[in-house]
C-alpha cells in the first residue's frame, strides 16, 4: 500500500474513532445547561419519584404529596389555582375571587356570570399551567391530575384503608403489583385544620355548575369517592402526575 493510501486509511480510522467516542447530549433542562439527572432508571423525574400503575392512559403517579419528602408525609396545602401555601385560607385572601355581600365574585375560572365579578365569564374549566401548583413546585412535565385521571386510577386499582408508619390513608394497588398510598391529611378552612381523618385532594377540574367550587378525590376511613367538590379557597393537598410520553 502506498504512503498516500496508508495516510488516508489512518485518517479515516481516527475519524471513526472520534465519532464513536463522542458523549451523547444529555437532556436539556430548559436553561441552556445540560442536566443528566432529570430522569433516571429508578422512577424519578426532576428528583421526585413516580409509580407505574399500568393504567390505560399511561399516566404515572407521584409517590408523595406536593411539599412532602416521604410517602406518609402530608405535605403542603393549597387553595385551588394558587401555587404557594399560606397561613389563612379564606375568600379574603383567595387569588381568583371573593365572597362579599352574600355573593361570589370570581375573576378567573368562571363559567356562569352569576358568580363572576361584575358578570365576568371566561369559560375556563381546567386550571392553566401557570396556576398548576405541581408544575410550579416541581417543574418539568409534572402537573395536577384531572378528575378523569383520578377516576382512572380508582377504577383500575384495588384499595384498602391502612396505616403506614403511623399515618392513616388508603393504599391503591394495581394489577402489576405496584401501589400508591394517599395519606388522610384533612383540609384547611380559615386558619384551622379540619377533618384530619379525611383525604381531600384537588384536581384541575372546575365544577362548572358551581364555579366557586372545584372537583377532587375525597375519602374517609370507610370509602373513597370522586363526587366531591370543594370551595376553591380551601387549603387541600395535591398529588402530581406525569404522562409517560412526557418523560
Amino acid at each position: 500500500m502506498s504512503r498516500v493510501l496508508k495516510s488516508i486509511a489512518v485518517f479515516m480510522l481516527m475519524m471513526v474513532f472520534a465519532v464513536s467516542c463522542n458523549k451523547p447530549l444529555e437532556p436539556n433542562n430548559g436553561n441552556g445547561q445540560q442536566n443528566d439527572s432529570i430522569i433516571d432508571n429508578d422512577g424519578m423525574l426532576y428528583g421526585h419519584a413516580f409509580v407505574d400503575l399500568g393504567l390505560p392512559s399511561g399516566i404515572l403517579w407521584a409517590t408523595c404529596n406536593i411539599g412532602a419528602d416521604t410517602i406518609e408525609e402530608l405535605g403542603d396545602y393549597f387553595a385551588w389555582g394558587e401555587t404557594t401555601p399560606k397561613e389563612l385560607y379564606d375568600w379574603k385572601s383567595y387569588k381568583y375571587g371573593r365572597f362579599i355581600h352574600e355573593r361570589y365574585e370570581l375573576n378567573k375560572y368562571c363559567t356562569d356570570s352569576v358568580y363572576g365579578l361584575d358578570g365576568f365569564v371566561d369559560h375556563l374549566a381546567l386550571l392553566e399551567l401557570e396556576d398548576d401548583v405541581a408544575r410550579a413546585c416541581w417543574g418539568g412535565s409534572w402537573r395536577m391530575p384531572t378528575i378523569e385521571e383520578w377516576d382512572e386510577m380508582f377504577q383500575n386499582t384495588s384499595n384498602v384503608w391502612t396505616t403506614q408508619n403511623g399515618v392513616n390513608g388508603w393504599r391503591f394497588t394495581a394489577s402489576n403489583g405496584n401501589s400508591l398510598f394517599l395519606p388522610a391529611a384533612g383540609y384547611y378552612w380559615n386558619g384551622e385544620l379540619n377533618a384530619a381523618d379525611l383525604g381531600v385532594y384537588w384536581s384541575v377540574t372546575l365544577n362548572e355548575e358551581y364555579p366557586y367550587r372545584a372537583w377532587g378525590f375525597h375519602f374517609n376511613s370507610f370509602q373513597c369517592h370522586l363526587c366531591g367538590s370543594s370551595d376553591r379557597n380551601r387549603g387541600q393537598t395535591v398529588r402530581a402526575v406525569v404522562g409517560r410520553d412526557d418523560l
